[in-house]
This record gives C-alpha cells, sequence and structure tokens, in this order.
C-alpha cells in the first residue's frame, strides 16, 4: 500500500512545516504576553506605591542590570548545555518570581525593594534564556528555512510585543469575579495570575520539543573559551560591522523616547495621538514581516541591510520635521518597516555566519550590543533633546544615521558584500589560529 506524498509546504509557510518550530512560537508569542503584561502590572504596582517617576526607572535598570553582570557565563551556558533545558529551567525561575509578585500583591506589601529584588531574579533569568533561545532556533528547521523562520519569528515578536501591553492594561481595571473577593486578585493580581498561565503554557510546550541539541561546546571552562564569542565577532568584519551598525543607528536614530515630547508640544494629539504614535512602528514592522515571508529575502543582503538603514534614518528625519499627525504616523511606519528588515538581515547572519557551537557565546555579545544601543539611546536622545529641543534632536540624529550607514559600506565591505544568507557566510576555522611565537636568534 502506496501513500501520498506530503504536501510541500505552502511558500512563506515552509518554516512552520517543522513541528518544533511551530511548538516554539505558539508558546514564545504566549509567553511574550505574558510578560508585556506583567510590566504594565508591574510598573503601575511600582508607582502607586511610590509616586515618583524615578522608580519607574529603576524598575527597567533592575531587569536591564543583569544582563550585563551575567553575559559572559550566559553565553558560555549556552553552549555548554542542552540549550533546551537551560531555557526551561530559566522559565522556571520566571514561574517563581511572578508568584513572588503574585504573594507580595495578595499580602499587601506596599514596598519597592522586594519587587525590585524579583526583578532583578526576572532579569537573570532573560540573561541566561536570550542566548540559549536565539542559538536554539537553527535546531529546529532545515537551513533553507532559517530566514522563513527569523522573519515569522519577528511577526510574532510585533504581534505579542504590540498585543501584550494592551491586554495588561484590560486585565488590569477588571474584577475577578471567580475567586473569593478575599484573595485580592484585583487589578495587579490577575495579571499575574494570566502570567503564570502563559509561563506553564511555555514550559509545557518547550518540554514537547524533540530537538535535543547537546552538547556544543566540549572544552572545558576558562577565560579563553568564555572570550571565544568576543575574538569570533572580531575576527569576522562581517558581524562586527553588522552589530556595530545597529549600536550607532539606534544609538543616534532613536526617536521613540521623545514620542511624549512631540505628542504633546509638537503634534498637540494628547495622550490619544501618543498612543497611536506608540504603534505606529510595530504596525510597519509587523506588516513588512508577513511581506518577507511571502517574499523572503534571497540575494544581495548586505546592500539590502544598508538601504534599509538608510531609510531608518530618513524616515527619523521626516518625523522630526513633521507637524502633521498623519505624515508623522506614516514616517513612523516606513521607520519600523525599514528596521524589521535590518532585524531580519541581522539576525539572520549572526546564526548563519556562527558556527554551531559558538552560537551562544555569540549571540551575547550581540545582547550587550543591542542592550547597550537601547538604553544609552534613550539616554542620548533624552540628553540632547534637553540641549537642543526635541525636533533638533530628532533631525540631527536621523542625519547621524544616514552618516552612519555610508561610513559602514565603506569600514566594512564584507558586510557590503555578502549575498546569499546561508552558512556559506562562516568561517571555516571558528577561532583563527593564533601565530606561532618564533625563536629570537642571538647573534653573538
Amino acid at each position: 500500500m502506496t501513500f501520498p506524498a506530503p504536501r510541500p509546504p505552502r511558500r512563506g509557510l515552509e518554516s512552520f512545516a517543522s513541528r518544533d518550530f511551530r511548538r516554539y512560537q505558539l508558546a514564545r508569542v504566549a509567553v511574550i504576553l505574558g510578560a508585556e503584561a506583567q510590566s504594565v502590572a508591574v510598573a503601575w504596582q511600582v508607582y502607586s506605591i511610590t509616586h515618583r517617576p524615578l522608580d519607574l526607572g529603576y524598575t527597567g535598570l533592575a531587569l536591564f542590570l543583569p544582563g550585563l553582570l551575567f553575559l559572559l557565563p550566559a553565553g558560555h551556558v549556552a553552549d555548554r548545555f542542552d540549550r533546551r533545558q537551560v531555557i526551561l529551567i530559566c522559565y522556571a525561575l520566571q514561574v517563581l518570581c511572578t508568584l513572588g509578585l503574585l504573594t507580595i500583591t495578595v499580602t499587601g506589601v506596599h514596598r519597592v525593594l522586594p519587587i525590585y529584588a524579583v526583578l532583578f531574579l526576572i532579569g537573570t533569568g532573560r540573561a541566561f534564556s536570550g542566548p540559549a533561545s536565539s542559538a536554539l532556533i537553527p535546531h529546529l528547521v532545515p537551513e533553507q528555512h532559517f530566514v522563513n523562520a527569523v522573519t515569522w519569528g519577528g511577526a510574532i515578536f510585533q504581534f505579542a510585543n504590540t498585543m501584550g501591553p494592551a491586554l495588561g492594561g484590560l486585565m488590569f481595571t477588571l474584577p475577578l469575579t471567580l475567586v473569593p473577593p478575599s484573595w485580592g486578585l484585583e487589578g495587579a493580581g490577575i495579571v499575574y495570575v494570566f502570567t503564570l498561565t502563559t509561563l506553564w503554557w511555555f514550559l509545557v510546550l518547550i518540554g514537547t520539543l524533540r530537538v535535543r541539541p547537546g552538547r556544543m561546546e566540549h572544552r572545558e571552562l576558562s577565560l579563553k573559551v568564555v572570550l571565544a564569542g568576543f575574538q569570533y565577532v572580531w575576527s569576522m568584519p562581517m558581524l562586527l560591522g553588522s552589530f556595530s551598525l545597529d549600536l550607532f543607528v539606534v544609538l543616534l536614530g532613536g526617536a521613540v523616547a521623545l514620542m511624549p515630547i512631540f505628542a504633546h508640544e509638537v503634534l498637540h494629539t494628547g495622550p490619544q495621538g501618543l498612543g497611536l504614535l506608540r504603534a505606529a512602528p510595530a504596525v510597519g514592522a509587523l506588516c513588512t514581516s508577513l511581506l518577507l515571508a511571502r517574499f523572503p529575502l534571497k540575494r544581495k543582503a548586505g546592500i539590502r541591510l544598508f538601504v534599509s538603514v538608510a531609510v531608518f534614518g530618513a524616515a527619523t528625519v521626516v518625523f522630526g520635521l513633521s507637524h502633521s499627525l498623519w505624515i508623522s504616523l506614516v514616517a513612523l511606519a516606513v521607520l519600523g518597516a525599514s528596521d524589521m528588515v535590518s532585524v531580519i538581515i541581522r539576525g539572520s547572519l549572526l546564526q548563519l555566519a556562527t558556527p554551531p557551537e559558538m552560537r551562544g557565546r555569540v549571540s551575547a555579545v550581540n545582547s550587550l550590543f543591542i542592550g547597550a544601543s537601547n538604553e544609552l539611546g534613550e539616554f542620548e536622545s533624552g540628553l540632547t533633546a534637553q540641549w537642543w529641543g526635541a525636533v533638533r534632536a530628532t533631525v540631527v540624529g536621523g542625519i547621524g544615521a544616514l552618516a552612519v550607514a555610508g561610513v559602514w559600506t565603506v569600514v566594512f565591505p564584507d558586510l557590503r558584500d555578502a549575498d546569499e544568507l546561508s552558512s556559506k557566510l562562516r568561517r571555516k576555522d571558528p577561532v583563527p589560529p593564533q601565530p606561532e611565537p618564533q625563536p629570537v636568534s642571538v647573534r653573538r
């Protein structure tokens, strides 16, 4: 008896032919929704306790600091141990942390230090799970479908990242009628229960993945092994150019931090307009990722990367000069769309140009660049806006992003000339050999 051959996957959905990829993305969308909803509840809870805006900044610092402290060990752990197991352990810690936040809420603790301590533990779990998650994706799909997987990953992230805060704000205003009022689950408590549900769903789906990457790095722990990710990035101008390009462009061209000023003082739209401005880049990014899933980037990856960065800078300039809400929304949508093209190309380069046994450490290096660009970019935007005003700071930042794109095309020709996104971009020797010291002859 012969069975009919399985249908080939529909164009644009090739990565979803993999069972493990489908489960991973279902788990991912759930956990991002829960995390973003939880962030809204935490911010509201902290502000309701202290009524100080500075304390909201400390919540971000508590989440960001572990990423700096544990950058090197996190990358090594992702390569030394089974990446799937690392992810499960990290998110089991997230469950305990959310239970801690729920306990603080139910017991009526009105101090922020316990909340900061829990957030630091959440940041620690994310610091170790980030490189492991990034390095796991190439194990879930065949290499020829990897760019499609990265594209869909970006689309799913944009969807969940947009819907999560909205869900958190909605649930924060709803009473929970299924449990006794004495349980104290109104407001933040409802959100934390929702987050616990998404974390449970995440752990179940990740636990059922068939992929078992196992240990990639077999050498014993040493400073040389831990720093191998930096050494590999330094030896690969393509990766170094990609990471540093994102760092300086986001550092100079980040206008997101100044959106409240534009909404209030330039566009005169109020909170409703601010909500539209914040959503516009995500809408542009989501539409672009869906389009690229159907029509993937196949050739001239380097040129397309620099074009997308140039468009990002130009859109930033248009947004800075605009006094019309609709022009500003279009500019931000174009900005988000161009940034998504850059994200897809850089994410593909990161994994395809890196040997499997080093993806965790190289992903950790990339996380350092991304974290520095986001955090320092907001600081730079606020500082320059204080000096020059929001409009001039945004326009100068957009022009700076254009200048960086032009300079990087000259300084990093390997990145500019990158063509097909495949493992052909990878070095044959993961860590370039060091030259042997030459004996010194003494002339008598």
